[in-house]
């Protein structure tokens, strides 16, 4: 008998029992979502499917309730509102019984495979990406930065969804070139080296896609390298034999002109060739202002795709998945207050977690809010600043889904009335106004409102120790 945990949308852990005696149903039940995943596949397409859908995983059926997986809340939101009913419509055409699907959280439990019909192996999103052949004229690859392991968002789902349609289908036209643009920390490399890792796997008509990826710096470097040694004839033919050239960091060459005329040959002799090109930059062709116009133009002649500064969801995805590559738990207390502290990159936020993560297993501490602020006290150190009330009452209201209205409202429902309670307290520990002035910010309440306000608070917070949690995190949130 097989045990595995599995944890459902509520957050709650539950035990899934396999027996030999339910072998048949089961690899019945994997024939099934096998055909399932196919249909999905054809209807939504190729580049669709895999952005979205490859990850999800079977689970199981219950009653009349098929039960799928994705690796994060994210995704499992993203999934159910965009495609949950043509997955439960499928799911009944292939097996009547089947009324509804539920989309929960985590690892899929371990089920045995059907004998002639075998599920598609779901995406191993989160786990250290299996070591890959080294492609050939290829610089050195991260074999972290894959697709399976790139978070997707709102913000980046666009660019993403271009990576993959290059990488299935290089020289496509309206792709070539690719150009991928955003801030330090978005993603462009992740993708990059993504895009290169596919294509190192293809073998078109018997032989692997040739593939040359630099940085701008690096292309730079060689060309003047081959100046110097005379041999930049062999410098042009050993770039433009290539299948598909990957520049990252573009706007390395701004105000280096000679470098700049090798390149803009070397790119119109590799797109009349009908080889692929993939470029990343910090701004838009358009924006490159230091490059040559006809350059400039010839860039923004294909796809122009850019990544956008994280969102707090997207922020707080890429810190669940890489906890749980890590194989650390996070409680989501700490995921949340990094998530929201941490706007400025995503390479500062993974790094953050990663010592976190280092400082638990080398001294064997659970990870909690007041080890992530002892140790990433120079991340997050505090600024000396003054703090609203207006500011506290947004951040609370944020925190407890609630209209900015009702801080000042006469309703005394409890779902209002204890984040406004929270409110005051905040305002009379982090600012140094007195009860009256607090008084007057939530609708003109009298100071024994305040004071019975951070009594009960108070109260609360030595009775209720996940509630004292949220006040920790809202009031370490305000103060950093």
């Amino acid at each position: 008998m097989a045990i595995n945990l599995e944890i459902n949308s509520s957050g709650k852990k539950g035990v899934v029992l396999h027996t030999a005696s339910a072998w048949n149903d089961e690899a019945r039940l994997v024939e099934q979502w096998a055909r399932v995943r196919a249909r999905l596949q054809a209807e939504v397409g190729e580049v669709e499917y895999r952005t979205w859908l490859k990850q999800v995983s079977f689970a199981g059926v219950a009653g009349d309730e098929a039960v799928v997986m994705l690796p994060t809340r994210f995704l499992r939101d993203w999934v159910n509102k965009e495609y949950g009913e043509l997955i439960a419509a499928f799911w009944q055409q292939e097996n009547s019984t089947v009324r509804r699907v539920e989309f929960r959280t985590g690892a899929p439990a371990a089920r045995p495979a059907a004998p002639d019909l075998a599920e598609p192996a779901p995406a191993a999103a989160f786990a250290a990406p299996a070591p890959q052949p080294r492609p050939e004229n290829i610089a050195a690859l991260d074999q972290r930065f894959t697709f399976e392991t790139f978070v997707v968002g709102k913000p980046n789902e666009f660019a993403y969804a271009c990576a993959r349609r290059v990488a299935e289908a290089p020289a496509t036209a309206g792709f070539n070139p690719l150009f991928l643009y955003g801030g330090v920390g978005l993603g462009k490399t992740h993708l990059m080296h993504a895009i290169a890792w596919e294509l190192s796997n293809k073998r078109p008509n018997g032989r692997p896609v040739s593939v040359a990826y630099m940085s701008a710096e690096r292309f730079m470097y060689r060309f003047i390298n081959a100046l110097r040694s005379q041999s930049t004839l062999e410098f042009k033919n050993e770039l433009r034999s290539v299948d598909v050239l990957m520049i990252d960091d573009l706007q390395f060459l701004i105000g280096k002109d000679n470098t700049q005329e090798e390149f803009f040959h070397t790119f119109n002799a590799l797109v009349d060739a009908g080889k692929q090109i993939v470029i990343s930059a910090d701004k838009s062709p358009s924006d490159l202002s230091g490059l040559e116009d006809r350059l400039r133009t010839r860039l923004g002649c294909g796809m122009v795709a850019d990544l956008h500064a994280t969102t707090f969801e997207l922020r707080y995805s890429i810190l669940e998945a890489k906890a749980l590559r890590a194989g650390v738990e996070v409680p989501p207390k700490v995921l949340e207050f990094l998530a929201r502290k941490i706007t400025s990159n995503n390479r500062e936020l993974e790094g953050a977690l990663n010592r976190l993560v280092a400082h638990a297993n080398l001294f064997n501490r659970q990870v909690t809010l007041d080890t992530a602020h002892e140790v990433l006290h120079d991340v997050l150190k505090a600024h000396d600043r003054k703090i609203s009330i207006q500011e506290i009452q947004k951040r609370v209201c944020e925190h407890f889904s609630i209209r900015i209205a009702e801080m000042s409202s006469a309703r005394r429902a409890r779902n209002i009335a204890r984040p406004r309670q929270v409110a005051m307290y905040l305002a009379k520990q982090l600012t140094s106004k007195s009860l009256p002035d607090i008084g007057r910010h939530f609708g003109d309440r009298d100071h024994t409102t305040v004071m019975h306000a951070v009594s009960r608070i108070n109260e609360l917070i030595g009775q209720d120790a996940a509630f004292a949690e949220d006040v920790e995190l809202l009031k370490r949130l305000l103060e950093n």
